[in-house]
């Protein structure tokens, strides 16, 4: 066959072929972000710990982790860590890509957390102090319940991005979507097809969740618009 021009034949010849890796990519990044979500809290409590070494040490991790390029991140985790002496465990590529891009990931949704948790109002954090509240209660009734809900937008930015990031882990075997067109534009020199279906997939379902997300953005600030007019009207009433 040659490659050197654009045949629908191809495209229509491909698309099963890369629509096979469709099913790994939602699996990655579905693992992937529930990963995320989790280890988010780690960072965000560990950032609360009231001690300068461990603090500095947290944050200064978060940004070298933040400022690595994802992609070496994955190198390492699934050709690097294997052979590091005492320490080194093997890994599939599913289980590196979500513990890869997992942490990644996770220093993102920490801070996310982190703004959610300062936007409570002081006077939450007192009252949870003035019933003496268990620690488990405090957060779980009391603070995370109102700290959450405004980052649910800013999650799921995250979650379009990172399902958008997911395709680099076709470089250590992970057989999604990528994958497939490249091992299909390798076998058959044609690889401007299958890419092109790869585009046209990972837009059909990110723009629509794109809009979505948006929506829900404006939908809860107008919520929380409200919320914040009746609390000033209701402290103009009692003045």
């Amino acid at each position: 066959m040659n490659g050197n021009y654009w045949s629908w034949e191809r495209f229509a010849d491909a698309f099963p072929i890369v629509l096979e890796g469709l099913g790994t990519l939602i699996s990655v990044t579905i693992s992937t972000f529930i990963f995320a979500l989790l280890f988010g809290f780690v960072w965000t409590f560990l950032r609360r710990i009231k001690n300068k070494q461990i603090n500095w040490i947290v944050t200064w991790l978060m940004e070298f982790i933040r400022s690595t390029p994802p992609i070496v991140q994955l190198f390492f985790i699934y050709y690097a860590w294997p052979v590091m002496p005492v320490i080194g465990v093997t890994l599939s590529g599913f289980a590196s890509a979500v513990i890869g891009l997992g942490i990644h990931f996770s220093c993102y949704i920490g801070e996310i957390y982190r703004s959610g948790i300062e936007s409570v109002d002081t006077g939450q954090w007192e009252a949870a102090t003035a019933l003496n509240l268990s620690t488990w209660d405090k957060w779980s009734k009391i603070i995370l319940p109102q700290a959450i809900p405004p980052t649910i937008p800013m999650l799921g930015n995250y979650f379009i991005i990172l399902f958008k990031e997911v395709p680099i882990t076709s470089t250590i075997g992970v057989q999604g979507i990528l994958f497939m067109a490249n091992s299909y534009g390798a076998q058959n020199w044609a690889y401007i097809e299958a890419l092109t279906i790869v585009g046209l997939i990972l837009l059909a379902l990110s723009y629509p969740s794109a809009v979505l997300i948006k929506k829900l953005e404006v939908k809860m600030n107008t919520r929380f618009d409200k919320n914040a007019a009746i609390q000033m009207n209701k402290g103009v009433t009692q003045q």
